[in-house]
């Protein structure tokens, strides 16, 4: 199994999750042309994916999700709530409504080989789920989105060999950036986005000694740099209490313009 991030960011998110016989996308928000763009980098075509499965309903995750839709015939899977978010979205063009996929958080389905595990998440859209996708013994997820975690989170998210994990931004150039006093209390508050100590902190629960690849999602354009979500997310786990390094672990930041490595499990 593969797992590439396409485009992660305020700006929009794509990844590509795959086995040999399986492709699917969490999130198509990101213009199709991108999105293709993205695909054909790594082999894959776009008539050749079996799936995309949707988070939530913000634009910054669906963007180009009619387009890709329309065009190749893909079923689309989201929560109930989610789904009738995005057909109420005209942006989105015209496309067929049966492709649409009601999924419930917490119970398990399968796209081809690949096992895929909606878990609920706190973000101000209508029904947000992550995802944790397994294929064989290899399990992956994409968790980003979350306004903070739980008990409930990091339950969902052990064991695993990869993981794209929110890391949005610093709290204290959000609080002395140019955002509106309501918009910065949205993001840091409990259905926001997680924040670059709080990845780091979530993932002292996630870390085991099969984790092969940690992936930093979603950073905010204005509120983080890479370097700072890199050096924090390495500082909470150097600091934290578990017998583990951050220098034991392959992490890296994913990009909002251009492709991460491909990280094999």
């Amino acid at each position: 199994m593969r797992l590439v991030s396409i485009a992660s960011g305020s700006s929009g998110n794509c990844t590509y999750i795959g086995s040999e016989n399986t492709h699917l996308l969490v999130d198509a928000g990101i213009s199709n042309k991108r999105i293709e763009q993205g695909l054909n980098e790594i082999g894959v075509k776009g008539c050749e994916l079996n799936g995309i499965v949707i988070t939530h309903e913000h634009s910054d995750h669906i963007r180009g999700l009619g387009i890709l839709a329309r065009k190749y015939g893909i079923p689309v899977y989201g929560t109930r709530e989610t789904l009738e978010e995005i057909q109420g979205k005209k942006c989105l063009g015209e496309y067929p409504k049966e492709l649409l996929v009601g999924i419930r958080p917490d119970v398990e389905f399968s796209v081809g080989d690949l096992d895929i595990l909606p878990f609920s998440i706190d973000h101000d859209a209508a029904n947000p789920v992550a995802y944790r996708i397994r294929h064989g013994k290899k399990q992956v997820a994409v968790a980003t989105d979350m306004g903070h975690y739980d008990p409930y989170i990091i339950d969902h998210l052990q064991g695993l060999d990869a993981l794209l994990i929110e890391s949005n931004h610093d709290v204290n150039m959000l609080q002395a950036g140019p955002y509106p006093y309501y918009l910065k209390c949205r993001i840091l508050g409990d259905h926001g986005h997680l924040s670059n100590e709080n990845a780091g902190r979530l993932l002292n629960y996630l870390l085991h000694d099969r984790l092969k690849h940690i992936l930093l999602g979603h950073l905010s354009k204005e509120n983080n740099y890479e370097a700072l979500a890199y050096e924090t997310v390495r500082l909470e786990i150097d600091q934290g209490d578990t017998p583990y390094r951050a220098s034991d672990f392959s992490i890296a930041v994913a990009r909002r313009d251009e492709m991460s490595q491909i990280l094999y499990v």
